[in-house]
């Protein structure tokens, strides 16, 4: 059995915070991620490598075993609804909140909500959670336009400094949760190369800490 180790990483923002925390554990990529047009990238662990997908697919290639670890934001996972992985470690990284967001000044209709959101599972459980009956809307982006332009009454995003809702007359309302990044491993893999996943994760968990 190959001891070959795959760990999918999240471009953008997570990708930042996550090299740093990698070479604590003594991983390094061979090339620079950031300059770099390559997908898939060596390093100086012969038998680690790292592929560098988008954030949403993180989890996906995890399941399928495309990957053996990966590291994706709690949001991602919730969505993804966690089938065929094993979430072992906040990597208290990327940490931001959840929320619901709109303009203050503006009441919101006693009938049914409009909200647009790229996270339908989890928005749709915080209202039901609510007793509220709501209309999703799926956007992949520019999530703030929404309610500016009259397609929803509020959104449901990320929030981090909150400037980008601030520049479109929005405000943060409900806290929904707080949000930070995993590290996910393939249940097969687990299984298979458990001796190889352990020590990488030992190592990982040591820089967290």
């Amino acid at each position: 059995m190959s001891n070959e180790l795959t760990i999918a990483l999240a471009k953008g923002r997570i990708l930042a915070e996550t090299l740093p925390l990698l070479a604590r554990a003594g991983i390094e990529p061979v090339d620079d991620l950031s300059t770099s047009r390559k997908l898939v990238f060596a390093t100086n662990h012969e038998h680690v490598k790292l592929v560098l997908i988008r954030s949403v697919d993180v989890a996906t290639y995890v399941q399928y075993g495309a990957a053996d670890l990966g590291v994706a934001g709690k949001d991602i996972l919730l969505e993804h609804g966690g089938e065929g992985l094993y979430e072992r470690l906040d990597l208290k990284i990327a940490p931001c909140k959840m929320m619901t967001a709109g303009f203050v000044d503006r009441p919101l209709p006693r009938t049914r909500l409009k909200v647009a959101t790229k996270y339908p599972r989890i928005t749709r459980q915080f209202f039901l959670d609510q007793g509220r009956q709501v209309e999703l809307i799926k956007l992949y982006g520019s999530m703030e336009l929404a309610p500016v332009v009259g397609l929803a009454d509020i959104i449901v995003d990320l929030v981090d400094t909150g400037n980008t809702l601030k520049a479109n007359g929005l405000t943060p309302l409900e806290h929904i949760m707080d949000i930070s990044s995993r590290l996910i491993i393939n249940r097969a893999s687990l299984k298979m190369k458990n001796q190889p996943i352990r020590e990488l994760v030992d190592k990982i968990e040591t820089a967290v800490t």
